[in-house]
């Protein structure tokens, strides 16, 4: 179908993900890559085999043989640089979560229409293979009714003695439920639907982001999805989903590549789930190129990303207030 040129806006370490899933694919293309400042464009282009390095982020967008851009950028320049994007005529990913703000949800995805071109937000765990297993079992009824969910995402950012981390400013909205905690958000909307109330507590960090998040999630049909996120615990990533008949166990929901088994359990009987190994990261670039292209659609949209900005605003909104809110 063509390779898909992109161009990266940052030179974040999330990056090294998506240009390792580029080199192994035969869709993608990374063609170009900007910082804010020249001689660091340069040298992370030479690093890491780039062809082009720019300067600043409005030259690359200047670039006609770049057809898409991947933004990396701090969550709270997502949504600017996203149009800015668009608007320059290329498609978009934008990396997780696109924005805590619904509004600038509709912002993002009616330029994208205006434009002619597509946006997409990064949760790349939705993509793999065993995400799409998972979600099957529990729509197919394996685990009976679907009742509740327990879900967490945790590391010790302070571990890493990197206490200029963007992900503990507050002004670039950074904080657990902004970074490890959307991606506990977006499995439970997955799985069980918009929420109908979010209530939340945080455990603030001196920068006043959350450097702990603790929420609750009530959706349709009675089922309750709890979660943690933390930017200052031991590492931990799990899913457990369970129903009237049984139960889903996710070692690696999240960070699939960093391995982990998926459990069903029935009655006394436990059956480990086979799963196809994949890339996530990579499975993620070239359905946007695919996109692009005209011969797949967006695994995700304007509404998935509108039901995640909303959800998150009011788990923020309930820790806020101290009480359970609608999304």
């Amino acid at each position: 179908m063509g390779v898909v040129t992109f161009g990266f806006l940052s030179t974040a370490r999330i990056n090294d993900h998506l240009l390792a899933a580029a080199r192994d694919s035969e869709l993608v293309r990374v063609l170009a890559v900007a910082s804010r400042d020249q001689a660091r464009a340069e040298t992370y282009a030479r690093e890491h085999g780039i062809e082009r390095a720019y300067g600043g982020y409005d030259e690359l967008l200047a670039d006609p043989d770049v057809e898409a851009v991947y933004v990396s950028l701090p969550n709270s320049l997502h949504v600017e640089w996203s149009i800015r994007a668009l608007e320059a005529g290329k498609h978009v990913l934008c990396e997780k979560p696109l924005t805590r703000r619904p509004e600038d949800v509709e912002r993002a995805f009616d330029a994208a229409e205006r434009e002619g071109r597509l946006l997409m937000e990064a949760f790349m765990y939705r993509h793999h293979p065993q995400t799409k297993r998972v979600k099957q079992l529990v729509d197919e009824g394996a685990i009976g009714e679907l009742r509740a969910m327990r879900a967490a995402f945790s590391f010790d950012l302070l571990a890493e003695r990197d206490e200029e981390d963007i992900r503990l400013n507050a002004e670039l909205d950074g904080g657990s439920l902004m970074d490890v905690g959307s991606y506990c958000v977006s499995g439970a909307r997955l799985l069980a639907g918009e929420p109908e109330r979010a209530f939340g507590e945080q455990v603030p960090a001196p920068s006043g982001v959350d450097m702990t998040f603790y929420g609750t999630l009530r959706f349709p049909g009675d089922v309750v999805a709890q979660f943690h996120s933390s930017l200052a615990l031991p590492f931990k990533q799990e899913l457990e989903v369970l129903g009237t008949e049984g139960s889903l166990l996710v070692e690696a929901p999240w960070r699939v590549d960093l391995g982990g088994d998926v459990f069903l359990r029935r009655d006394s009987a436990v059956e480990r789930i086979e799963v196809e190994e994949a890339d996530a990261y990579r499975l993620e670039l070239e359905n946007l190129a695919a996109a692009i292209r005209g011969e797949a659609t967006p695994l995700l949209g304007r509404d998935d990303a509108a039901g995640q900005a909303a959800t998150i605003a009011a788990l923020y909104a309930s820790a806020d207030a101290r009480e359970a809110l609608a999304p």
